[in-house]
């Protein structure tokens, strides 16, 4: 069976308030192109269908005419989860409609017996474990527990739901299973949130259960592969870049061929497109105004760190005039002065964990010291007391 195994596309994504639905529509366009070329059998996406829980409108029809595409156009199955950045609820409501159309969306963990799909249904040849994003808000509140006894408590209870999933799986076919989820050992791309906090640091590359032939992830938006096992566990990764510095690194989705008894016969990346050029200029105005008026800026979007000796009113708006002329879209514009690069600071698309930013006012504030562990447990505790009352 052919396999295609993406991620993380974050349909209503927008950058610097620029709205990102042409490029999903892009990518989901050649998708589509790349199942059919291939002759893809089962399209996997592990979650964050959407950016936010109550995307647009504009992004849930985007989502569905793909959907209907996919099955009006091809004869491949779907199985879709849902992911940290989806309601769960809102992704599955159309759950028995969308089966008639070889589409398996899982927004809940309700019990590990209910992620598993066998397909085809009529005549199985692949069994999937479609596990969504286990939220370590469903744990059971416990007042005396400690930040690590929960995390450990965390990762039994993954342990444990995926052992269920793979025994409620026919022993005959070969098995994958998909999740959303930070396992140790994953690169983050810094354009995902709070990926870290709480229960997920916990997890282990040989938490997943043997027996499996493939993991397919999401959450991490850099592609990669965590070692650990005897079967490959991937990320995908995010289809664009989400942010400025994701550039420095491709985008990809993995196709993979099983045999019948489980293994890998095919295991190959696929370089997804670049729909929209994502460019950071740096220098001062001199060079960076050069850099306008003789590059081609044509259709792409672009972050300027500026380096001035002073402050100068309209040095921004001169700036994007001169990008705009050539056709460029000018989303930034950083300026750095000198009394700035005294003092030590954390770029806005940098920072990964509240945990970090809070150790940079510290030693900001401080000398230089890092706070002490009680204060920094303390800290993450507070953090996570905010999200859950959110």
């Amino acid at each position: 069976m052919k396999i295609i195994h993406t991620a993380d596309w974050h349909i209503g994504q927008r950058l610097h308030e620029r709205s990102r639905l042409d490029e999903h529509g892009q990518f989901l366009d050649w998708l589509l192109n790349t199942i059919q070329e291939y002759q893809v059998e089962l399209l996997l996406v592990s979650g964050d269908i959407f950016d936010t829980a109550l995307p647009s409108s504009d992004s849930t029809n985007l989502y569905y005419r793909f959907l209907y595409r996919l099955f009006d156009e091809t004869d491949a199955y779907t199985v879709i989860t849902a992911g940290n950045h989806d309601s769960p609820r809102h992704l599955e409501a159309p759950r028995e409609f969308l089966e008639m159309g070889r589409i398996y969306v899982i927004g809940t963990a309700e019990e590990p017996a209910k992620c598993v799909v066998t397909l085809p249904r009529d005549n199985p040849r692949i069994a999937v474990a479609a596990v969504p994003f286990l939220s370590e808000s469903d744990l059971r509140y416990l007042s005396y527990e400690t930040e690590v006894d929960r995390n450990e408590r965390y990762r039994e209870w993954f342990k444990a739901f995926y052992a269920d999933c793979v025994a409620a799986m026919p022993a005959e076919l070969p098995k994958i299973l998909m999740g959303h989820l930070f396992v140790q050992g994953g690169r983050i791309g810094n354009s995902e949130r709070n990926v870290q906090i709480g229960g997920a640091t916990a997890t282990h590359a040989n938490d997943f259960p043997e027996n499996v032939s493939y993991v397919a992830l999401g959450h991490l938006h850099r592609p990669q592969t965590i070692n650990g096992t005897h079967y490959p566990i991937r990320y995908s990764g995010s289809p664009i870049p989400l942010r400025f510095n994701e550039t420095g690194y491709l985008k990809k989705l993995y196709l993979l061929e099983l045999a019948n008894d489980g293994t890998l016969i095919r295991d190959e990346e696929i370089k997804i497109p670049i729909f929209k050029e994502l460019c950071t200029i740096e220098g001062d105005e001199v060079s960076v105004l050069s850099q306008a008026i003789t590059g081609d800026w044509v259709g792409k979007y672009i972050q300027v760190k500026l380096k001035l000796d002073a402050p100068r009113v309209g040095i921004s708006d001169e700036i994007r005039q001169a990008f705009g002329d050539r056709g460029g879209d000018v989303l930034s514009v950083e300026l750095e002065l000198p009394e700035m690069v005294q003092g030590t600071t954390i770029p806005v698309e940098d920072m990964k964990r509240p945990e970090e930013i809070f150790e940079q006012f510290h030693k900001t504030n401080f000398n230089g010291e890092l706070p002490d562990e009680a204060l920094t447990q303390t800290f993450s505790e507070l953090v996570q007391m905010i999200e859950k009352s959110e």
